[in-house]
């Protein structure tokens, strides 16, 4: 088994149902990577979230694994009666939307650079300041559409701008974010968050993006990771890696970081509906009206949500990872020329009713820049309009692992419903 770099306190065995089973110091590890590479790095991660004490069962690693700050990316991790907010991350409710339109390729423009120019002009994307006047990567002034979905009430019949006013209200650090969530609503932001225009098999046309909660998730996640650490010196409590830092059920810590997360994953689901509608208008309007035949899903896969697994019920941290019950429809996309899958869950109960959220990075960004020309990238995204500068050379589809190999590692996970290809994508 080429897929992972073994230890010898590590005992592997194969599973029935193709994963890799590991025996560590705490709970084992069950993973999906068979045929995939593994970085010892990121299983020496794992193995480390895997000592915690209040971790349930098993840990669990999807195909698309890959070192990451804190926990790994591509884990699935279940706790009881605590959180590690490095695992969920700084980019919270990051997670993706398709919608299948009743357009096919043959009614697409010839020339697809004025379609992606349009869904550049309509949804802002790049890099933002803190206030996002005259900054492309946030709105210079709030359009009505977006305004509206900010103050629309909606969980518990109350609006976005109402329960983050409570949130800083138990958090004054977080008061710089009511200025920032309304101006960074419905954008795109940047790294590996995309918009695209895809085809599938049969020929129609989907639109697919990728992106999350923006700079007020990035404020929350780092302001509970510092609450977490200063927690852990307060009682003294060592860790093998401080960025595991956990807060506990029940302290003051742990409620106020339950309520804003669960704000920051209600804005992600937002901001990628509200660019969804405009990424739409864009491409109605580079043809003509069409219907929607088919929403696949609105889903994270960076997130924690309450559960039960094996008899428990415990907090489930997916750290690059898609929940997929028995008949959940989610999306696995490729990188930048590669094929993007939407799935349907199995409900295995071993992986935590769970999937890759993509092909994972093969490399980091800075080996891909040393590693790939402006020539190499311009090959690999033959086809594809999008942008081929130095700038994304970290993006090119070969700093990624093989997304069929990932698709295979894990068919015991979900099954394809619809294979997408891009054929128009936009990057901050």
């Amino acid at each position: 088994m080429a897929a992972v770099i073994e230890r010898d306190e590590d005992r592997q065995q194969a599973a029935p149902d193709g994963h890799l089973h590991f025996e560590t110091e705490g709970v084992p590890i069950k993973a999906w990577v068979d045929g995939v590479p593994v970085e010892e790095r990121a299983m020496q991660q794992v193995r480390n979230v895997a000592s915690l004490p209040f971790v349930h069962s098993h840990v669990a690693l999807m195909p698309d694994v890959h070192l990451g700050w804190g926990a790994t990316v591509g884990s699935v991790i279940p706790t009881h009666r605590a959180i590690v907010p490095a695992a969920v991350g700084v980019d919270i409710g990051c997670g993706m939307m398709a919608v299948r339109t009743s357009l096919t390729a043959e009614e697409l423009p010839d020339n697809l650079a004025g379609l992606r120019a349009s869904i550049e002009r309509a949804v802002p994307h790049g890099r933002t300041n803190d206030g996002g006047k005259g900054d492309r990567g946030a709105w210079r002034d709030v359009p009505t559409d977006v305004a509206t979905a900010y103050a629309a009430r909606r969980k518990r019949g109350r609006s976005l701008e109402e329960r983050l006013k409570e949130i800083v209200d138990r958090t004054p650090k977080l008061r710089r974010q009511q200025a920032k969530a309304p101006v960074q609503l419905g954008t795109l932001g940047t790294g590996n968050h995309f918009i695209e225009v895809c085809l599938d098999e049969d020929g129609f046309v989907w639109s697919m993006l990728h992106s999350g909660s923006r700079g007020p998730g990035n404020s929350i996640g780092t302001c509970f990771i510092e609450l977490a650490k200063k927690d852990m010196e307060r009682y003294f409590i060592r860790l093998p890696d401080q960025a595991l830092a956990y807060l506990v059920e029940g302290t003051d810590h742990f409620k106020s970081y339950v309520r804003a997360v669960a704000w920051a994953q209600d804005y992600a689901a937002v901001n990628r509906a509200v660019m969804m509608e405009r990424v739409l208008k864009a491409l109605e309007h580079a043809t003509h009206r069409f219907e929607r035949i088919d929403q696949a899903v609105n889903c994270h896969h960076n997130y924690v949500a309450r559960e039960r697994h094996f008899h428990a019920d415990v907090w489930v941290t997916r750290k690059g990872a898609v929940r997929a019950r028995r008949g959940d429809l989610g999306i696995i996309p490729g990188s930048m020329g590669a094929r993007s899958y939407i799935v349907r869950g199995k409900g295995n109960a071993d992986a935590f009713h769970s999937c890759s959220h993509g092909a994972g990075r093969i490399m980091s960004r800075g080996e891909a820049r040393k590693t790939f020309t402006l020539e190499d990238h311009r090959r690999a995204t033959e086809g594809v309009e999008c942008r081929k500068d130095t700038d994304v050379i970290d993006e090119t589809p070969a700093a990624y692992k093989d997304i069929d190999a990932v698709m295979v590692a894990q068919r015991d996970l979900v099954e394809v419903v619809h294979t997408l290809k891009q054929v128009v994508c936009v990057k901050g």
